[in-house]
Order: structure tokens, then sequence, then C-alpha cells
């Protein structure tokens, strides 16, 4: 029998139930720390594009339009304004890190997305819409808007929005 074993595993069993005895209880209730995690920021992912959990409605999308860095938050507030007036009673979602805009039970139409040195705009039946904007993807039907500081063109941009919305929306 290996009495010097037997005596540091009940010295040690006993420092364990002490030290669980003597450790304070956490209260239920909302500390400082958790209270802050509720109003933080959130997270920037690559090229400052806000992280933003999966939602449908106005909320999410206005959470992502105030985490979006510098100039490009103006962008998107005045992205949102233009899509709020030209198509009355849309359809918003926050989806995979980017707002989308759509008719309810039709589809979405747009969504946009932050990169470092601009916002891109994805219109999803953009080959349909005149004229054609002049970001090609590897998507057919797909077209883009790269949007750069100072660069947005308020009347070409509604006058697409216009024509979007009244296209088959993409289901996602």
């Amino acid at each position: 029998m290996n009495t010097t074993a037997d005596h540091r595993s009940e010295k040690s069993a006993k420092a364990a139930a002490e030290r669980v005895a003597t450790k304070p209880t956490k209260s239920r209730e909302a500390t400082p720390k958790s209270l802050s995690r509720k109003k933080a920021k959130p997270a920037l992912l690559a090229g400052g594009n806000p992280q933003i959990a999966k939602a449908e409605g106005d909320a999410p999308v206005q959470a992502y339009i105030a985490a979006m860095p510098g100039w490009k938050s103006d962008i998107g507030r005045r992205l949102d304004a233009i899509i709020m007036r030209t198509v009355p009673g849309v359809h918003k979602a926050v989806k995979w890190n980017s707002p989308f805009y759509g008719i309810e039970g039709q589809g979405w139409f747009l969504s946009f997305h932050v990169f470092t040195r601009y916002v891109k705009v994805t219109f999803f039946r953009g080959t349909s819409l005149r004229p054609v904007p002049l970001g090609e993807s590897k998507h057919k039907d797909v077209r883009y808007l790269d949007i750069y500081e100072d660069q947005l063109d308020e009347a070409q941009f509604a006058a697409w929005v216009k024509q979007a919305s009244q296209l088959p929306g993409e289901r996602m």
C-alpha cells in the first residue's frame, strides 16, 4: 500500500473541496460586462463588412448600416433611403452579413456588401436593367455596382432599383 500517494490524494481532494466552498457564487442578474456585450458594436469582418446575425426586418438592416465603417455608413443610409423611397413596403433582411431587399413572397432584387475601398451593390437580375450596370459577374443574370466614396449617382441608382423591383426576385 502506498501511503504517500493516499495522503496526497486526500490532501488534494480536501483542497479542491475548500476552493469550491469559498468560491463566490455568480448572480444571475446582468453584470456590467454582460450589459456592455449587448451594446457592443458588431465585429467587422474582412474588408470592414459588419458581422450581423441573419434576421428579417428593418432592425437588423439598420444595425448593419450603423456598423458600416467610416464613409460607407453614409452610403448605406443613402442606399437604404433611396430603396425605401422607390419601393414602398420593401421587404428587408440580413443574410450572409449583407442587407437584402425584396418584395415579400416574390424574392430578393438586390443586396449590398462592404469591401475595403467600396460598397458593392448586387442586382440579382442586373442584366435585365437598362442601362446594364458595369460590374460583371460569373452568374449569368447578376450585375454589380461598386460605389466608391462620393461616387453614388442617386438618380441612376433609383432608376435601377425601380426596374429591379419589378423583375422576378431571387429566392434564397
